[in-house]
């Protein structure tokens, strides 16, 4: 029994060895180990050997078995191991090169604007509040002084749903919403999305960003709010920059103005970027209308307040050299990657 079991794993040893491929050692796995297999076949015969022998060919029979599965699994791994290395050198891949590191994420360039604005108006006191996309056209016109038949509507003109709800056309209306759930001190930005039926070119977009700032209490005057868009301005664009304020008209504000500042490129002594004319146009502002106030509940005579906007996307596109506001849109990661 010993010689036996002792020439058979020798041809087993023989034949793996020489082995070279998966399906010649499956092949000798049922050969010799599977149920009809030659080392089954020896064991059979244990229960013909005397009691005392039987213990020692049975251990002898289980280590053999165990060497030769040990054996074919290596022999195996070493066939696979060797098929995967010439596929790789067929393929011309020098798998010593290091691999490519995925690309790291970006914040979108309209996003970092946006946290930079947050960051300087709660550095002021500010809160920041949000409201819904979709309004009413109460809160969106009639409530800003903005009445059915006024003609500046068609400048805010927007996307309608069912009569009386729209995509708001700027984020004033969640100042009316604000005014009518508080009382004053209210000191607030709202930055969000806003929808207007605007022709889409380099500089237009039916979909843009905005933030609006308010601030009512009372004795709030002009000076007030040229200190805080001066505090602004500086933090945003330069500790040396210069603001100017040219009279305009908002439905919502009055007096009204448009604020610029002195060119963070040539710093006022014109180029490209500011039309030669050393200034660039930054915001909207003015006091808030006393309609606007009664609007709220407010009494006009106790209370002043006065309110400004902006557009994220104009101040990126400024501030980055961006010179086409479709950029911003087309997820085009040649773009976005380099902010």
């Amino acid at each position: 029994m010993q010689e036996a079991l002792e020439q058979l794993k020798s041809s087993a040893v023989c034949l793996i060895e020489k082995a070279s491929g998966i399906d010649e050692i499956e092949n000798l796995r049922v050969k010799y180990l599977g149920k009809k297999g030659e080392l089954t076949t020896v064991l059979k015969e244990l229960g013909k050997m005397p009691a005392d022998v039987r213990p020692v060919m049975g251990q002898l029979a289980n280590t053999i078995k165990n060497q030769l599965t040990e054996l074919m699994d290596g022999k195996k791994s070493e066939i696979e191991t060797k098929k995967l290395e010439d596929e790789i050198i067929n393929q011309s891949l020098d798998i010593t090169l290091p691999g490519k590191a995925p690309s790291p994420g970006r914040i979108h360039p309209i996003t970092q604007i946006l946290g930079e604005i947050r960051d300087i108006f709660t550095g002021l006191g500010f809160e920041v509040v949000d409201g819904p996309e979709v309004e009413t056209e109460y809160n969106n016109f009639e409530a800003l002084n903005i009445p059915a038949d006024h003609p500046s509507r068609e400048m805010w003109d927007s996307f309608y749903f069912r009569k009386g709800l729209l995509l708001r056309s700027h984020t004033s209306p969640v100042q009316v919403r604000v005014m009518k759930d508080r009382k004053p001190p209210i000191k607030i930005i709202v930055p969000g999305k806003t929808y207007r039926r605007d022709t889409v070119d380099a500089t237009h977009h039916w979909m843009f960003h905005q933030v609006e700032g308010l601030l009512v209490d009372e004795k709030v005057t002009f000076a007030d709010l040229k200190g805080v868009l001066l505090k602004f301005a500086r933090q945003m664009f330069g500790e040396t920059r210069k603001i100017s304020f040219k009279p305009s008209y908002f439905p919502f504000t009055e007096p009204s103005a448009e604020m610029s500042i002195d060119c963070f490129v040539c710093n006022g002594e014109g180029c490209r970027v500011c039309k030669q004319s050393g200034w660039i146009e930054i915001l909207g502002s003015g006091m808030v209308h006393p309609n606007v106030l009664r609007s709220a509940g407010y009494d006009p005579e106790k209370y002043t307040g006065f309110a400004f906007g902006m557009g994220p996307d104009r101040i990126a596109m400024l501030k980055y050299g961006i010179n086409d506001i479709r950029l911003f849109s087309d997820n085009d990661l040649r773009f976005l990657e380099q902010f």
